[in-house]
């Protein structure tokens, strides 16, 4: 009869340096990996050499509380300075506080529409 203390099973293999390496396989191919296709050929853009550059775009804000801004005035000088450049703008894009009422911006592209604003595109402030 052998009484001796029987001997200890042997653990089996240790997963976690496997799992370390497929993690970093994972980590690899995400990083080296292209996201978006490529083009399908290089393109240059063009570049102005002479003529006038194209006009900034026109922006008018609106907060939360309803105050407005065009090109450095606010309030009641905004609207003064949009409906002076009318008939140079267009489009407007009006980016507005997500705070604002539906009926307050309503009523402020009917009074760009009588200024005469042909095209207003809303935008939130986050855009």
């Amino acid at each position: 009869m052998d009484f001796s203390s029987p001997k200890k099973r042997q653990a089996g293999e240790p997963v976690l340096p496997m799992i370390n390496v497929v993690f970093l396989l994972l980590i690899f191919f995400l990083l080296s990996s292209q996201i978006a296709p490529g083009a399908p050929f290089a393109v240059t853009p063009p570049e102005l050499e002479n003529g006038e550059p194209s006009v900034p775009e026109a922006v008018l804000f609106m907060s939360a509380d309803g105050r407005l801004h065009f090109s450095g005035a606010e309030g009641g000088d905004a609207m003064a300075a949009v409906m002076a450049q009318a008939s140079e703008i267009d489009p407007l894009t009006l980016r507005a506080d997500a705070e604002v009422p539906a009926r307050a911006v309503a009523a402020l592209i009917t009074r760009l529409r009588d200024a005469g604003i042909k095209t207003v595109t809303l935008t939130g402030t986050g855009s």
